[in-house]
């Protein structure tokens, strides 16, 4: 299971779908949900985005065809960011060998 935070902007076209049908921010979520994703927050922001949203997500490379579809309809534009838990980090950081840091002692 893979978390990715999505930061999201309307265009146009995308505002003016939701300023007439606010459910359609929920109907993309239930979309992403074919291709084994699940959106477990949704902020709306104010600022120059107007999405944040984590998603967990089964199949990256699933996920990656569900954005670019998303993003192909010209309502929406994203960025997706990779996730990964802090105490999960710790671990992977621990164990996982250096490639060779200039100033590691040897």
């Amino acid at each position: 299971m893979a978390i990715f935070i999505v930061i999201s902007s309307l265009t146009d076209k995308g505002a003016e779908t939701i300023a007439d049908k606010p459910e359609r921010i929920k109907s993309v979520n239930e979309e992403l949900t074919k291709v084994g994703a699940k959106v477990r927050d949704q902020y709306v922001v104010f600022g120059d985005i107007d999405f944040i949203n984590v998603v967990e997500v089964d199949d990256p490379e699933k996920f990656l065809k569900a954005i670019i579809e998303l993003n192909s309809r010209g309502t929406v534009r994203t960025k997706s960011y990779l996730a990964i838990p802090v105490d999960r980090a710790i671990e992977v950081i621990k164990s996982t060998p250096s490639i060779g840091h200039p100033h590691e002692r040897k």
